[in-house]
């Protein structure tokens, strides 16, 4: 999803830090073999997330939504030395997948898959985290939240996803689009949480980023 001119869309990406080989290698094969590749952060996105989490320097990440690993691979670029990344994905398929190509990058070690649901394995984490970023199933955006929110550290980042939802959030409501209905409320909750402070940009399809008080 493209909220910018085209043109000006290509020389933002034309102009920023070139997509690592490895994630080439991943995109290429997840739009071979994989359904839905579409999901894949890509190579613009991919730097953000790599910078901010550059920035940060987290010692913990938590994922929520792996597909096939392009954004773990991104976040993971920024991980303290002893850091580690935990990510959480419901797709039995694309373990072996991913797994492939984190033990092809440098931080394999570092990345830590769960398979199942992120409501029930949230809770088993026993740690807070410095980084969180979430780009899972919409309407449990707001569940999501409520489990992470306490286990983010002060001054711990969350990133959220597709929180522009293909310009449904300005379009008018059909009561039966529970993905839109989810992330508007999303939205509002991370705008009216005392908690947090939140900035919301227009990156490819809406990133939100979320700073604990």
């Amino acid at each position: 999803m493209h909220f910018l001119p085209e043109k000006l869309d290509d020389y933002i990406v034309a102009h920023s830090e070139e997509e690592p080989e490895l994630l080439q290698q991943l995109t290429r094969e997840t739009y071979q073999k994989i359904l839905q590749p579409i999901m894949l952060s890509g190579p613009y996105q991919g730097r953000v997330l790599s910078m901010i989490s550059k920035l940060i320097r987290p010692s913990t990440i938590l994922e929520l939504g792996t597909f096939t690993g392009y954004a773990t691979l991104c976040l993971a670029e920024g991980l303290s030395s002893n850091g580690e990344i935990h990510t959480i994905d419901i797709n039995e398929e694309l373990v072996d997948f991913q797994r492939r190509y984190f033990d092809k990058s440098e931080f394999g070690a570092q990345i830590h898959q769960h398979l199942g649901s992120a409501l029930d394995i949230i809770p088993t984490l026993d740690m807070t985290f410095d980084l969180v970023f979430v780009d899972a199933d919409k309407p449990n955006y707001v569940n999501y939240f409520h489990l992470i929110v306490d286990k983010l550290n002060a001054g711990g980042i969350i990133i959220s996803d597709n929180v522009l939802w293909h310009g449904k959030v300005t379009e008018p409501l059909n009561n039966k689009d529970l993905s839109t209905k989810a992330v508007l409320e999303y939205n509002t909750l991370l705008k009216n949480d005392e908690r947090i402070e939140t900035v919301l940009l227009p990156i490819r399809d809406g990133l939100t980023i979320s700073r604990k008080k």
